[in-house]
């Protein structure tokens, strides 16, 4: 494996964190997917003409839907908490939970609890919702269902991380607030099953003499391209099984869509237009960027037990 950061990439100070699972060499490495939504049918269709897809990784369904105004998306019985991603080119949505509503015009993060919601959007636009496998229906409707057929030994479980501090309820956390800054990687949030960083709109391509090809032990990424172009490079590591060797993949995909990066492959990506926004989804929430001090609602969502802070953050 490579050196996992160039000294000058704010990453190279992670701690590193011990293995969720630990498997043989030779078990066989997930492909990655790769879903360009809009090229593909989408899942399901409302009567006003909003498009959903679903697609999944081991344990995280995203729901990307073309949204029109006045649909309303409805969950009856939620089993845990679900979050909905507003980026620039989001729609207007208004959020009912329990006895709260809250109306949700900017870019923000938004944990919506388990049980019923609702979420009605407001003016035509996108919508981004991501949920856990454990929702039965959305996990069987997705996509690419089948390529999970048989579970990833590889991929870390959801596991159990503390409830958040004050209970499950609606939460708004607007990007606005917390700023890309300097000595922090990107604008990362947490809830109990999930993470996501929401990295810089980008007005340029990516500078190819600087890449970060990286790879993670046990946990899959799945990069969610919102706006303009990439090419994701994959490199699967050799085992000791020559016929599951794999050759290199660097391809690009257009947005909106997501590429699946299984453990433990090197990958890194590129953006290749002139204007380009990833986000960075990971389930079950990373522990080293836990332990940074880079979370930014760590107060209402505590860390797993034993995943430190470093002092002074």
């Amino acid at each position: 494996m490579p050196t996992q950061y160039a000294s000058d990439d704010i990453r190279s100070t992670l701690q590193a964190a011990a293995p969720a699972v630990e498997v043989d060499p030779s078990t066989p490495i997930k492909p990655s997917q790769w879903i360009e939504f809009l090229a593909l049918e989408p899942t399901e269709q409302t009567p006003a003409g909003s498009r959903t897809w679903l697609a999944r990784s081991a344990t995280l369904v995203v729901a990307y839907t073309v949204a029109v105004a006045g649909d309303t998306f409805t969950r009856a019985d939620q089993p845990d908490e679900y979050a909905v991603l507003q980026y620039s080119g989001s729609a207007p949505i208004r959020v009912r939970a329990g006895a709260e509503t809250q109306d949700v015009a900017e870019e923000a993060f938004v944990v919506v609890p388990p049980g019923e919601s609702s979420i009605e959007v407001v003016e035509d636009g996108i919508l981004i919702r991501l949920f856990s496998v454990v929702a039965d229906d959305l996990r069987a409707a997705a996509l690419n269902a089948d390529a999970y057929d048989e579970p990833d030994p590889r991929a870390a479980p959801l596991g159990e991380w503390p409830d958040p501090v004050d209970g499950f309820r609606l939460r708004v956390y607007p990007l606005a607030e917390t700023p890309i800054a300097p000595g922090r990687f990107g604008r990362i949030f947490r809830t109990t099953n999930l993470m996501v960083n929401f990295l810089a709109e980008e007005p340029q391509p990516r500078d190819p003499l600087k890449l970060s090809p990286h790879f993670h032990d046990d946990f899959e990424q799945i990069s969610l391209a919102v706006q303009g172009r990439f090419v994701h490079h994959i490199r699967y590591p050799w085992g000791p099984d020559s016929t599951q060797w794999r050759p290199d993949e660097s391809r690009e995909i257009a947005t909106p869509s997501i590429c699946v990066i299984p453990p433990p492959t090197v990958h890194t990506t590129q953006g290749v237009g002139p204007h380009q926004q990833l986000i960075d989804i990971f389930s079950p929430p990373r522990v080293d960027f836990s332990a940074s001090g880079w979370v930014l609602n760590a107060a209402d969502y505590p860390a797993r037990p034993g995943v430190g802070v470093p002092e002074g953050l």
